[in-house]
């Protein structure tokens, strides 16, 4: 199956949905190839970058649950390059 790279940002401003987050994350842990967050605590808010190497179902699938969480926004950036992933 085609793999792109992709970068998902994610804002959480309602933090009581951060342990959901974690566990939908989780179940996408074969396709994270890392993950930085960033607690701004001035503005209440934590900032996450996850960076993925998945088939465009599964990206589209993550961002979409993570952004239907209440007071949790994501954004996907793909990359151009398709490859090939020989482990699926």
């Amino acid at each position: 199956m085609k793999h792109r790279v992709a970068l998902l940002g994610i804002v959480v401003e309602d933090m009581s949905s951060a342990a959901r987050m974690n566990e939908i994350l989780s179940d996408y842990g074969k396709y994270i190839i890392g993950r930085m967050g960033i607690p701004y605590r001035e503005r209440g808010v934590s900032i996450i970058s996850i960076v993925l190497d998945a088939p465009d179902n599964i990206i589209s699938s993550l961002s979409g649950k993570i952004g239907m969480l209440p007071g949790v926004s994501a954004k996907t950036v793909y990359s151009k390059v398709f490859t090939d992933n020989q482990e699926e």
